[in-house]
C-alpha cells in the first residue's frame, strides 16, 4: 500500500491510496478532482473509489466532477450526511476492498457532521495501517462540533480511533499544524 497527499483549496489534503501489485486506487475527500486525477496518473493509478468522509463541500464538492473525469468511479458516504455524488452509502463497520491486498474499514466518527466517516486501510500484514480522519482529528486540534456533542467526539477520538492499533498513520483532511502549535 502506498499513500500519496494531494493537497488542496488553502489547506485541505486529498489521499491517493494505492494497492501497489495492481496499481488500482482509491482517493480520500477529492475536493480538486483535476489535482487528483493529475496525481494518480502520474503514478500510473486507475482510480476505482472515492472515501467521502463527510457532506461539507470542500470535502466532497469534488464529487460529481470526478464521476465525469472516471466513468464507473464508486463514491462512498455516509448512510447518515446527505453526500453529494454519493453512489454507495456506508455504516459504521462496512468493509470495502481495493486491488489484492486493501482493506478499508468505514468507522462512524459523529461530532462534527452526524454522519462522519474515518476509514482504517490495511494493507500487507507488513505494512502500517493508516486511517482518514477528515475533519475529526487534526494534529494537536479536532474538529469542530458543528452536528454533536463532546460526548460524542469523545466516543469518536479516544474510543474509535483510540482503539486502533499503536502503529496506524493518522491523515487528517486540513493542515492545521503550524497554526494549532
Amino acid at each position: 500500500m502506498k499513500i500519496y497527499h494531494v493537497p488542496c483549496l488553502r489547506d485541505n489534503y486529498s489521499y491517493l491510496i494505492v494497492d501497489k501489485s495492481t496499481k488500482e486506487g482509491a482517493v480520500v475527500d477529492p475536493v480538486e478532482p483535476q489535482k487528483v486525477l493529475e496525481a494518480a496518473n502520474s503514478h500510473w493509478v486507475n482510480l476505482k473509489l472515492v472515501l467521502t468522509t463527510h457532506h461539507h463541500g470542500d470535502h466532497a464538492g469534488g464529487n460529481e466532477k470526478i464521476k465525469q473525469l472516471v466513468p464507473g468511479i464508486k463514491v462512498y458516504g455516509s448512510l447518515i450526511d446527505n453526500v453529494i455524488g454519493c453512489t454507495d452509502k456506508v455504516e459504521n463497520g462496512d468493509k470495502e476492498s481495493l486491488g489484492a491486498d486493501i482493506y478499508i474499514l468505514c468507522l462512524h466518527t459523529p461530532c462534527h457532521t452526524k454522519g462522519h466517516i474515518s476509514y482504517y486501510v490495511t494493507g500487507k500484514e507488513e505494512e502500517q495501517p493508516a486511517v482518514f480522519t477528515g475533519d475529526t482529528l487534526f494534529i494537536a486540534d479536532c474538529g469542530k462540533f458543528f452536528k454533536g456533542t463532546a460526548e460524542q467526539m469523545y466516543q469518536s477520538l479516544c474510543v474509535t480511533l483510540g482503539s486502533l492499533p499503536k502503529p496506524t498513520r493518522v491523515y487528517c483532511g486540513h493542515g492545521y499544524a503550524v497554526r494549532n502549535l
